[in-house]
């Protein structure tokens, strides 16, 4: 049986591969291969995670996927995730101008962002409890500005009186949490429509799939939609693929994570421990790896080729004209 996830690419506008011209190009090649989705980061002070280098370059993502709405008929627009260190009027703005340039094709992820010091610099409280408070408060301003309301607010972040935005989004724009953590399944099922890990294990996704299709029933409401965002590297061979990666830094990244599920040793040691959180190998491999995930629980799939942005459409083609036909046979 074909699958039925959706698939989507990480779209190379930061670090030291960052290009306009990759994105655009890459975009409409997505497309014309039968991607579903484009996707983009969204950083104030971008400073990059260890594992990805030390280019600080970061093409805001907003403005890029209005460019790319330009250039493309049919592909979903997602940020992965957006961070709520805007004003939630600017931000309900902001998505409701990007539904109308896209006709509506748009997913808003939102996440709490894993630098404090972004919120810091925008005035904004930076504790963790803070910007989940933040993240919440901001989905249901948008949700209200979107829906046309005349909004007033109140708290200790936002004080503002009778507020009314037009245009409104063409279509609901759907509002998916991110997060690897039981914590963030609580704010999918809480106030999301969808959850949206990037760096998990298949494991951890598994554990978090189950915990959230529990809170999702127990609230009486349709389950949430699963996307998930795994790093990927293909190659002609395994080796190929894992040449371009520094896989001990890989494996060390997922000691950071405490709440993910251990192996059987305690700790994260080979690559057998961190499956899911890397897809890597031939377009077989890459095919099987994304049916592990389906069979998880994932409706959609956004291919992480940061690694591997130097060779940016030589692996779209990859995925494009081997892996995504495979899987869709």
């Amino acid at each position: 049986m074909a699958t039925q996830l959706k698939f989507g690419l990480l779209l190379p506008h930061f670090g030291e591969h960052a290009s306009i011209e990759k994105c655009l190009i890459g975009a409409a090649k997505a497309e014309a291969y039968g991607f579903d989705s484009v996707w983009v980061r969204d950083h104030l002070v971008f400073d990059p995670h260890g594992i990805e280098g030390s280019d600080r370059t970061h093409i805001d993502g907003l403005l890029l996927l209005a460019s790319v709405a330009s250039v493309t008929q049919r592909l979903t627009l997602g940020t992965s995730m957006v961070i709520c260190h805007r004003h939630p009027i600017h931000l309900a703005q902001l998505f409701a101008s990007l539904s109308v340039l896209s006709e509506g094709r748009l997913i808003m992820g939102m996440g709490l962002g894993g630098f404090p010091h972004e919120f810091a610099a925008a005035g904004r409280p930076s504790t963790l409890a803070d910007r989940a408070n933040l993240a919440k408060t901001n989905a249901a301003i948008c949700r209200r500005l979107w829906a046309g309301e005349k909004v007033s607010h109140r708290d200790d972040a936002y004080d503002f009186k009778d507020v009314r935005l037009k245009p409104t989004p063409v279509r609901p724009i759907p509002i998916w949490c991110g997060g690897g953590t039981l914590a963030s399944c609580r704010r999918a099922a809480e106030y999301g429509d969808g959850w949206m890990p990037a760096r998990i294990t298949l494991a951890t996704f598994r554990k978090c799939v189950t915990y959230l299709d529990e809170l999702c029933q127990n609230a009486g409401r349709p389950i949430a939609t699963v996307a998930v965002m795994p790093f990927t590297s293909i190659g002609k061979s395994e080796a190929a693929a894992l040449s371009a990666l520094n896989v001990h830094s890989l494996i060390a990244e997922a000691e950071k994570y405490p709440t993910w599920v251990k192996p059987a040793s305690g700790r994260f040691s080979t690559l057998e421990d961190i499956e899911g959180f890397l897809l890597a190998g031939t377009p077989d491999d890459i095919v099987r790896a994304t049916l592990a995930y389906e069979r998880a629980g994932a409706n959609h799939i956004v291919y992480d080729l940061r690694f591997r942005y130097a060779d940016w459409h030589e692996q779209i083609a990859f995925l494009g004209e081997e892996v995504l036909p495979a899987l869709r046979a």
